[in-house]
């Protein structure tokens, strides 16, 4: 039994702090691991091929599809949700079948699932193959291998069409390129005889021309490919003719090992992070959201990492510590706590109408009122988080220069240095790991927010990227797309959630994976910092 005289050196010694201080971390921990393991199970799993079971009813009728969950029903009893798909033929992708309406289970091996452009997933049993000319072909037997060559036979028809259409967009651009000299020529008042007007009108006649031939070769092309069909019957029994272009993938999931899942895994997970997006963003991959992401942090990390820390070193190295210093200070630190979309708001008055559109008024007057700057863009999205994310930087640069002592200073500039080298060979070095702190929760927070970008140039789609092989390269001007923005748009406006939600996660997945990589870079070149400068309190 404690005695009194225990119970009060228990709390002198401050015990009750460290366990409730313990017990705090432990919170915190739990609930972080909590929350990656739910995003990362929901996530993982998504493009795992599963089983198709077919529910044979009690009336007579079957369902196929994927079970999703089993539920407890109140009262007694279970139900199973089915991922049903044929949404062109049903209307809807899931349906809830009572336990006590199901008479039998079977794993049909000759079960087919199809990934579309169109209409998400199609589930059923493959009835026949057209021949190359879209004449009868093949039945049911060899039918798998005569789908595999025709898939195979459209996905280089697919690829060729692709080439023709990147042709039409370079020759837009072209055109569009042209039409804006002759714009602006004409501003300028040049006469419609002069020989660069008549120049200019030639080249836009010969592109009109290629135009006119890409996109006729574009349609003959198209209507090639569709020439061949697929016949495929549902669990109904009622018969779908189907284009093999239009199919994305088609797979017998009961049918497939664990090396050929694997296989299917692997290729969905490149088709992820390499591939565009369809079916309103939902399915398909997610490369111009991956690509927006990495690039406006990689801009607001342009913007904000040298103006916090000269702004760091310029208040603890310069400024004399008066009444001014201390109310920036206070602003900084307050600045910290604002919300985000005051900072869009600002963004979008300041930069995109107020900067963006002076530089219209000033580059561009022939484009008007057609905004080039003056509407929202990466750029103005990037100096946004750029000053959402600046006062980090400044507090974490502020607090490590403020950890050096203050005899390395004195003891430099008695040695004969000036205080730019000081500054720049002793401090800055030294200070260096504490910088990179702020720089990797400056980072972190960018590529996080969302509410800013909505009103500064995010978009749903974006068709071209802001960083693309088109001189100059890199177009600031562009929209862009961002993984957060993509969680909220398919998790929330989508008109089929249910269908979004394994993208939900998968996206999910994505952006924190993409965070901690960008900021295990950071951290992995603070620690080779530390280690060379191993002084101070980082």
């Amino acid at each position: 039994m404690k005695t009194p005289s225990s119970i009060r050196q228990f709390w002198r010694r401050g015990e009750p702090g460290v366990w409730a201080s313990g017990a705090a971390l432990a919170a915190m921990l739990l609930g972080i691991a909590g929350m990656l393991a739910v995003v990362a199970a929901n996530g993982v799993v998504v493009f795992w091929p599963h089983r198709l079971c077919e529910f044979t009813l009690h009336d007579g009728s079957r369902v196929l599809g994927e079970v999703q969950q089993w539920q407890d029903v109140r009262g007694g009893g279970r139900r199973v949700q089915l991922k049903v798909g044929n949404r062109d033929l049903y209307g809807l992708d899931f349906r809830w079948i009572e336990g006590a309406d199901v008479a039998g289970t079977r794993f049909p091996c000759d079960a087919v699932a199809l990934e579309r452009q169109e209409y998400g997933n199609f589930y059923g049993y493959l009835a026949g193959v057209s021949a190359a000319d879209g004449g009868p072909g093949d039945g049911t037997g060899g039918g798998w291998a005569a789908l595999e060559a025709a898939w195979r036979q459209a996905r280089q028809q697919r690829e060729a069409l692709e080439r023709l259409q990147r042709g039409i967009n370079r020759n837009n651009l072209r055109m569009e390129r042209t039409r804006l000299r002759l714009l602006r020529l004409r501003h300028r008042g040049v006469a419609e005889d002069d020989p660069r007007v008549a120049g200019l009108l030639d080249r836009q006649a010969a592109l009109q021309r290629e135009f006119s031939q890409l996109v006729a070769q574009s349609n003959a092309a198209a209507v090639e490919c569709r020439r061949r069909t697929a016949r495929f019957v549902d669990s109904h029994g009622s018969e779908e003719v189907l284009p093999v272009f239009g199919i994305v993938r088609a797979y017998r999931p009961n049918a497939m090992g664990r090396l050929a899942k694997a296989r299917f895994y692997l290729g969905k997970v490149g088709e992820l992070l390499f591939g565009q997006p369809r079916e309103a963003n939902t399915e398909g991959g997610l490369f111009p959201a991956i690509v927006g992401t990495v690039m406006m942090v990689f801009l607001m990390s342009v913007f904000s990492f040298p103006l916090g820390v000269l702004t760091a070193v310029y208040l603890r190295e310069y400024a004399r510590d008066g009444l001014v210093v201390r109310l920036v200070r206070i602003a900084v630190n307050n600045l910290a706590g604002v919300p985000s979309i005051v900072y869009g708001i600002f963004g979008l008055g300041f930069f995109v109408y107020g900067i963006g559109g002076r530089l219209d008024r000033w580059l561009f007057p022939e484009r008007l009122p057609t905004p080039t700057l003056g509407t929202g863009g990466i750029l103005w999205a990037s100096l946004t988080l750029a000053l959402l994310t600046v006062p980090v930087v400044i507090v974490a640069s502020e607090e490590a220069l403020g950890a050096i002592p203050r005899g390395i200073r004195e003891g430099s500039l008695a040695l004969g240095s000036t205080r730019l080298q000081t500054l720049t060979r002793l401090l800055l070095p030294m200070a260096s790991p504490g910088i990179m702190t702020g720089f990797i929760l400056a980072m972190a927070r960018a590529a996080g927010e969302v509410a800013p970008l909505m009103i500064t140039g995010v978009v749903k789609l974006a068709p071209s990227l802001p960083v693309d092989g088109t001189p100059p390269f890199v177009h600031v001007e562009r929209k862009f797309m961002h993984l957060g923005f993509h969680i909220y748009d398919i998790g929330f406006q989508s008109p089929n959630v249910e269908a979004a939600k394994p993208m939900v996660f998968t996206t999910a997945l994505l952006l924190v994976s993409l965070v901690l990589a960008m900021s295990g870079s950071a951290i992995w070149l603070r620690q080779r910092m530390k280690r060379r400068y191993a002084m101070g309190s980082f």
